[in-house]
């Protein structure tokens, strides 16, 4: 990293700070120089202790000191205290005389001003990488606390696959409205593609969903199983009398998808690309109008969950589908987004996952 050996400003005592390269040595803090904000302000903070015995000055008017801090990050940031003012929608010389007074108040200076640019002080280096920690954790700490006080205007959105057969969701929310009865629980139903947007764009604050794509950082992925496909089928066909069954044996029997109307595209092209049905598409809007279609002869179910047909299982018959010698298998997950994690989503995940065991 350019200018960052000499710019670093380290205590003999192994005092510990966020931003340390793996291989860089203690340095004393005898000639320590500046170093420019812009060769920290690209630096991930790495959370480390704060040496309190250092500097243990209590901080009085706490809202005043947050929203100074967050100057100062936006003037390192942006290496210019004219586009920080833009952002922070102050003017430059309020924002200036707002780091001045953080400076003050703390009583050690965090730049070095020099004919119209700064750089960054030893103290203001540690200083900066300490308080990108110190507010997100600040943040996410009140976010948490709100939500924990207003208990009763609580509310948990659930996305939920529309072609899931498995009774493990059910008994996980009726475990969790049982536990949190103050929790509102709204559940939406979609396929993939549905239930991956209302994800992205908020609508929802938790799914449940088959993977489909690699695992995307942004998001929690826990998986809950790695499901066994099955095929429904009326009792009355002849391919009910096999122990299994793969697509192609399938290929002259209409598949029949549940589906939404703008989703019969999406779900088509998966099921005939990825899973290698070759027959014709047939489409319910939900899972109990599609079984009553393979009641009526129409054509075969694809379905994930456990081997028993439930309630039409007298008249429906769930046949293994293989591809080669082994069963085909699908990830099924709880995904929430990392930004949007709190104490409801991941007691319901938590709970959805023991459902699976």
């Amino acid at each position: 990293m350019p200018g960052a050996q000499e710019g670093s400003c380290r205590k003999t005592s192994g005092a510990l700070w966020a931003g340390v390269r793996p291989g860089e040595g203690a340095e004393g803090a005898e000639g320590c120089r500046t170093v420019s904000a812009s060769a920290v302000a690209g630096w991930i903070p790495i959370l480390a202790p704060v040496r309190f015995d250092v500097y243990n000055k209590s901080i009085d008017g706490g809202g005043k000191m947050i929203r100074q801090m967050k100057y100062f990050q936006a003037v390192v940031r942006n290496n210019s205290f004219s586009e920080a003012a833009e952002e922070c929608h102050i003017s430059q010389s309020a924002i200036s005389q707002q780091i001045q007074a953080l400076e003050r108040e703390l009583g050690f200076r965090l730049l070095e001003r020099k004919n119209r640019r700064f750089t960054l002080t030893c103290a203001g280096e540690y200083f900066y990488k300490k308080s990108l920690v110190l507010l997100a954790d600040y943040e996410r700490m009140c976010r948490e606390a709100a939500r924990l006080s207003n208990r009763d205007k609580d509310a948990l959105t659930i996305g939920y696959l529309r072609c899931y057969s498995g009774q493990e969701f059910h008994l996980a929310l009726e475990e969790f409205s049982s536990k949190y009865p103050d929790v509102s629980v709204k559940i939406e139903y979609g396929n993939h593609e549905e239930l991956y947007g209302l994800l992205r764009t908020g609508g929802v604050d938790l799914v449940l969903n088959d993977q489909r794509r690699a695992f995307s950082d942004e998001y929690v992925n826990l998986i809950l199983t790695a499901g066994s496909e099955y095929i429904e089928i009326s009792a009355r066909n002849p391919i009910a009398a096999l122990p299994s069954v793969t697509p192609q044996e399938l290929k002259n029997i209409p598949c029949i998808l549940v589906s939404s109307k703008d989703q019969r595209e999406n779900e088509r092209e998966y099921y005939q690309g990825v899973v290698g049905f070759c027959s014709d598409f047939l489409y319910a809007e939900n899972l109990e109008e599609a079984r009553l279609m393979v009641i009526g002869g129409q054509g075969f179910l694809p379905v994930e969950g456990i081997r028993h047909a439930g309630s039409f299982s007298s008249s429906i018959c769930r046949i293994p589908l293989f591809r080669g010698d082994s069963q085909i298998k699908r990830n099924y997950c709880a995904f929430w987004r990392k930004d949007n994690s709190g104490y409801y989503i991941e007691e319901f995940a938590d709970i959805l996952k023991r459902k699976f065991e």
